[in-house]
C-alpha cells in the first residue's frame, strides 16, 4: 500500500507506514505546514485527505471525480485566491484496520479536512481519530444513520442519510398496502443500522420486519443459499435487500436459482443496486433483476450535471469500468461536490480572518514509548470553527442544493424510484420527505407547503417479477407444514353460534359457517384446524381467548367474539359479520290479553249516563278504581307483576338491585370498569334456563331485576320465553362480532374483504336464517329515551283528559237534572205560594234543601222517557189552560 500526495494529475508515492521509522512521502505536507506558519491569513497551500477503497464501484467513480474537482478548484482564481488545494489519498481497501492506519497517516500531513471514507464501518473507526484531532470528516458515501449521532461531532455527511431512504421504503410498503417484509442485509454497521431504522419507519406505518436474514460480509453463494431458503419459509414475500454493491448481486443470483424471482414475490433494493448498475454491469445481469424496485439518490437535472457527465467520458483510466457510462454513478457527483464544499468553506474561513494552525496533542505524547510515532499527529486548532463554516454553507452543486439542517443532514432528501424490466431501469416516480411519492420532480413542490397525505401519493405502473402489473398480495402461508390454528369457544349456552360437533371440522355453528364461507372466497388455500377452547362446563372467558391469539397460541379466534376497545389493542379484527350491542331485558306485559280485558272492563259499551243515578255514580267510581288498581304500585303487584321499575341503564345503575350477565362475555367487565357498578351486584348466569329463572324470581325472590346482555342473545331469549319479556331503555353500546387475528396479520384484511362479499351477495342472510330462525319472532323495540316504563305516571295525560271530560259531563248532567226538576213543579202552585216558599227558605234553608234534594232524587230516579212524557203533559195542560182563559172573557 502506498500513500499518495496529489496535485492535479500528479502522483507521488512512497512507503505507507512503518513501526520503526517515521512516515515517508510527507514533503508536500510539511512544506505546506511551514508556509502555513506565516502570519498571512491565506496560506499558499492547504492539505485535504481522501480515504476510500480504490477497487470498488464507488471508488472507481470517486477517484477521477476527485482529480477533476482539484483541477477545477485550483484553476478558479475566484475561489481560493492563490491558495493551492492538495489532496492526500489513501486506499482503505475495505478494511477497518487498514483504513484506520491510513487515516493516521493522512492526518500526519496536517490536513484541515478528511474526505471519506465510503464505508460506514470504517467511518465509525476513523471518526474517533477525527474527534481527537479536531479534523472535520466529510463522507461522500457513508450512509449509516447512526453516524449522525452526538458521538461523532466532527462527522459530516455530504451525501444522503439512509434514515430518509428507509423512510422512503416504509412509505412504499404502505403505499402498496403490505404489512410485513423480510430484511436481507449484510451484518455490519451499514446493514444493521439501516435495517434498524427501517424497522422503526415501518412501525409508524403499522407494518413490521417479520424476519431478518443477515449474512457476514463477503459471504459465498452457499451461505446465501441457506439464508434465502430460510427466508422463503416465512409467510412474507416482500424482500428488502440492503447490502454492498460489490457483492449484492449474488443475492439475486441465488434467489433466481431458488425460483424466488417469479410471480408473487416482491424485491426492493436500496441505492446499492443502481450504483452497481450505473457503474456498468454485464447485460446478462438484467435477467436476474426483472421486476425489482430500487431506490437511487435523486440529483436534479442541470446543465452543470450534463456537462460533467459528458466530460466523464474523457476520463477513461484503468480504474474505471468499461460500462456505458464508464463507471459513472451518483457517488462521483457527491465526491466532486465534497471537494468543492471544502474549497468554498476554506474561502469563507479565510475571508473571516481565520488561520490554519496545529498543536501537539498531549494525550498522544504519552505513547512515545512504542514504535508507533503518534507524536507526529497534531491537533487542528481551528477545526471546530472550520466545521461550523462547512455546516453553514449554502450553494448549489451537481447534486442539488448543498445545505445542512441542525442534525447535519442534507436538506430536501429525495430518491428516484426505479423499476427494472426487460428494457432496463425505468423511473416510475420520485420520493421526497416533502411530498412523498410523485411523478413530478421533487423540486417542483419545494415552493409549496409539505404534503405527504395518502391521497396525493402517486407512482406510475410497475412491472413486478413474473411480468405482472397488479401489485402482489405480498404474503403466503408459511411453507412449514403447519396449518392455521383456530381457537373456537366451547359454549354451553346458545350453541347454535359455536359448539363442538363430531364432524370433519370438529365444530359447528353460525360463526363457523361464516368463517368457512369466507375462506372459500379467498384466492388461495388456507390449511386450518379448529381447536375448542374451554372445559365445556361453563362458557369460556372471551378475553382469555383473545389473549391466546395475542400470545401466539392461536392464529385466529372464531366465534361470537365482540369487537371492543381493549381487545383491539392486542389483536386485529375482521369486518363485523353481526351487529351487536348491550341491551336490558326485563319484565313487560306478560299477556296482551290482560290489557285488552282491562280495556273492555274499563270501557263502557252503553251510554255512560244511562240507568239510575246511583248506578251511574257507581260506574264512574268503579272505573276510576279499576284504573288506579290496574296501574297501582311500582312493582305492579296486581295482574301478575305487570311492570318492573327498571326503565333502562340509568335506573339500573342508580338502583341497588342485582344484575344478571352471561358467563364469559365482556358485559361483566364493562359494567364494573366502565359503569362503576359494584361487582357484588353482578350475578353471572350459566345458561338460558338460569336467565329465565332469575328474571321470574325477581330481585326479592333471589333472582335479578334485569339482565345485561348482547342483542343477538336477547332475541333468542325473548323467543324461547314466548315473548314473556321485553327490552327497556336504549341499546347503550353499539358493536359487532368479528374474527380475531394476530396483529398485522394480512389474512385479516383478506377475510374482511370476503365477509363484505358475502354480505353483498346475500349469503350472510342465508346463513343467519339457517341458524338463527326462532319459533317466536318477538319484536325488540329499542326506545329512543330511557323513559319507556309503563306505570301510573306514564298515563297522567290520559287521567287528566278523563278527569276534565268527567267534570264537564257531570256539570251538564246536573244542569239538565235541575232544569227538568224546575219544569216538573206542580202547576197548581200559585205565585203567592212560591213567594211564601222563597221567604220561608231564607228562614229555614235546611228544611228547604232537604225537601228540594228529595224532589231532585225523585226526578233523577225517573227514566228519561217518563220525564219527557211528564214534560209533554205539563206543556199540553198549560196550553189548554191558556186557551180556556182566553175564551172566558
Amino acid at each position: 500500500m502506498y500513500q499518495v500526495v496529489m496535485t492535479p494529475f500528479v502522483f507521488l508515492s512512497g512507503p505507507l507506514f512503518s513501526f520503526d521509522v517515521d512516515f515517508n512521502g510527507q514533503g508536500a505536507g510539511r512544506e505546506s505546514f511551514l508556509r502555513n506558519s506565516s502570519f498571512s491569513s491565506r496560506p499558499s497551500s492547504v492539505n485535504v485527505g481522501a480515504l476510500f477503497t480504490y477497487d470498488s464501484f464507488i471508488g472507481r467513480a470517486a477517484k477521477p471525480a476527485f482529480m477533476v474537482a482539484i483541477e477545477d478548484v485550483n484553476a478558479d482564481q475566484n475561489i481560493l485566491r492563490g491558495t493551492k488545494l492538495n489532496i492526500v489519498f489513501h486506499d482503505s481497501n475495505c478494511s477497518g484496520f487498514v483504513g484506520t492506519m491510513g487515516a493516521l497517516q493522512v492526518m500526519e500531513n496536517k490536513v484541515v479536512a478528511a474526505i471519506g471514507p465510503q464505508s460506514s464501518g470504517i467511518a465509525h473507526l476513523i471518526s474517533h481519530v477525527a474527534n481527537e484531532l479536531h479534523v472535520p470528516l466529510l463522507s461522500f458515501a457513508a450512509t449509516d444513520p447512526t453516524l449522525s449521532s452526538l458521538q461523532y461531532p466532527y462527522f459530516l455527511r455530504s451525501t444522503q442519510n439512509d434514515y430518509f431512504q428507509m423512510n422512503a421504503i416504509a412509505d412504499f410498503v404502505s403505499y402498496c398496502r403490505w404489512r410485513e417484509v423480510v430484511a436481507i442485509f449484510v451484518d455490519d454497521e451499514y446493514g444493521r443500522n439501516g435495517i434498524s431504522v427501517l424497522g422503526d419507519a415501518l412501525a409508524k406505518k403499522r407494518a413490521k420486519i417479520s424476519y431478518k436474514a443477515a449474512f457476514r460480509p463477503g459471504a459465498d453463494k452457499s451461505s446465501l443459499h441457506d439464508l434465502l431458503v430460510s427466508a422463503n419459509l416465512m409467510e412474507s414475500r416482500i424482500f428488502v435487500v440492503h447490502v454492498n454493491p460489490d457483492s449484492g448481486l449474488n443475492v439475486f443470483s441465488v434467489a433466481k436459482s431458488l425460483g424466488m424471482m417469479e410471480s408473487g414475490y416482491v424485491w426492493i433494493a436500496t441505492d446499492w443496486l443502481l450504483t452497481a448498475w450505473d457503474s456498468g454491469l454485464d447485460p446478462k445481469t438484467m435477467d436476474l433483476l426483472q421486476g425489482v424496485v430500487a431506490f437511487r439518490h435523486y440529483t436534479p437535472e442541470s446543465n452543470e450535471k450534463r456537462r460533467f457527465k459528458a466530460r466523464w467520458k474523457s476520463l477513461r483510466t484503468k480504474e474505471t469500468s468499461g460500462g456505458d457510462d464508464d463507471g459513472f454513478n451518483s457517488y462521483a457527483m457527491y465526491a466532486y461536490d465534497t471537494v468543492w464544499l471544502v474549497a468554498r468553506a476554506l474561502d469563507v474561513f479565510f475571508s473571516q480572518g481565520n488561520r490554519v494552525t496545529f498543536s501537539t496533542d498531549p494525550n498522544l505524547r504519552k505513547t512515545n514509548g512504542t514504535n508507533i510515532k503518534f507524536s507526529a499527529l497534531s491537533v487542528f486548532n481551528e477545526g471546530e470553527r472550520f466545521l461550523q463554516v462547512i455546516h453553514d454553507m449554502n450553494y448549489t452543486g451537481l447534486t442539488g442544493q448543498i445545505e445542512f439542517d441542525s442534525e447535519k443532514n442534507r436538506i430536501n432528501p429525495a430518491y428516484d424510484v426505479i423499476n427494472i424490466n426487460s428494457r432496463g431501469p425505468h423511473r416510475v416516480g420520485y420520493w421526497s420527505n416533502h411530498t412523498g411519492f410523485s411523478v413530478e420532480p421533487p423540486e417542483t413542490f419545494y415552493s409549496k407547503p409539505p404534503n405527504t397525505s395518502t391521497e396525493h401519493q402517486r407512482l406510475n405502473e410497475i412491472i413486478w417479477p413474473g411480468g405482472v402489473t397488479k401489485p402482489p398480495r405480498g404474503w403466503v402461508f408459511p411453507d412449514n407444514g403447519e396449518p392455521l390454528k383456530i381457537g373456537v369457544p366451547n359454549r354451553v349456552s346458545y350453541k347454535n353460534y359455536a359448539s363442538e360437533e363430531k364432524n370433519q371440522l370438529g365444530v359447528k355453528g353460525y360463526c363457523i359457517d361464516i368463517f368457512e364461507a369466507a375462506v372459500e372466497l379467498l384466492p388461495y388455500p388456507v390449511p386450518r384446524t379448529y381447536i375448542l377452547y374451554g372445559d365445556g362446563k361453563r362458557n369460556p372467558s372471551y378475553d382469555n381467548l383473545v389473549n391466546e391469539v395475542a400470545s401466539n397460541n392461536f392464529d385466529v379466534a372464531v366465534g361470537d367474539i365482540t369487537i371492543v376497545t381493549n381487545r383491539t389493542k392486542f389483536v386485529d379484527f375482521t369486518q363485523p359479520f353481526m351487529e351487536s350491542g348491550l341491551v336490558v331485558p326485563s319484565f313487560g306485559f306478560l299477556n296482551t290479553g290482560l290489557m285488552k280485558s282491562s280495556v273492555d272492563l274499563l270501557g263502557v259499551k252503553s251510554s255512560p249516563f244511562s240507568g239510575l243515578a246511583s248506578q251511574q255514580c257507581s260506574s264512574l267510581t268503579y272505573s276510576s278504581f279499576l284504573y288506579s288498581c290496574f296501574f297501582r304500585g311500582e312493582h305492579g303487584e296486581h295482574f301478575g307483576e305487570l311492570t318492573s321499575r327498571i326503565e333502562g341503564m340509568d335506573s339500573l345503575i342508580t338502583s341497588s338491585e342485582p344484575i344478571g350477565v352471561q358467563d364469559g362475555t365482556f358485559a361483566y367487565k364493562y359494567l364494573v370498569n366502565e359503569l362503576n357498578i359494584a361487582p357484588s351486584r353482578i350475578i353471572p348466569l350459566k345458561n338460558e334456563e338460569d336467565y329465565l329463572s332469575a328474571l321470574q324470581l325477581g330481585p326479592r325472590g333471589g333472582g335479578v331485576a334485569a339482565i345485561v346482555d348482547e342483542l343477538p342473545y336477547i332475541k333468542a331469549l325473548l323467543s324461547n320465553s314466548n315473548c314473556e319479556f321485553r327490552t327497556v331503555g336504549q341499546e347503550f353500546t353499539r358493536t359487532g362480532w368479528g374474527f380475531a387475528f394476530q396483529r398485522d396479520s394480512p389474512l385479516a384484511v383478506d377475510m374482511s374483504t370476503a365477509i363484505l362479499q358475502l354480505s353483498e351477495e346475500g349469503k350472510l342472510e342465508k346463513i343467519r336464517k339457517k341458524w338463527l330462525t326462532y319459533s317466536h319472532e318477538c319484536s325488540v323495540q329499542i326506545a329512543d329515551t330511557e323513559n319507556y316504563q309503563l306505570s301510573v305516571q306514564s298515563f297522567w295525560g290520559l287521567f287528566l283528559i278523563c278527569g276534565i271530560v268527567w267534570f264537564i259531563a257531570l256539570t251538564l248532567f246536573c244542569w239538565k237534572v235541575f232544569w227538568q226538576c224546575q219544569g216538573l213543579r206542580p202547576e197548581e202552585e200559585s205565585d203567592e205560594v212560591r213567594v211564601s216558599e222563597e221567604a220561608s227558605s231564607s228562614r229555614s234553608g235546611r228544611s228547604l234543601r232537604v225537601g228540594s234534594f228529595k224532589d231532585l232524587i225523585k226526578v233523577v230516579d225517573k227514566r228519561e222517557v217518563e220525564i219527557k212524557d211528564m214534560l209533554k203533559q205539563k206543556s199540553s195542560k198549560k196550553l189548554k189552560a191558556s186557551q180556556s182563559s182566553a175564551e172566558t172573557p
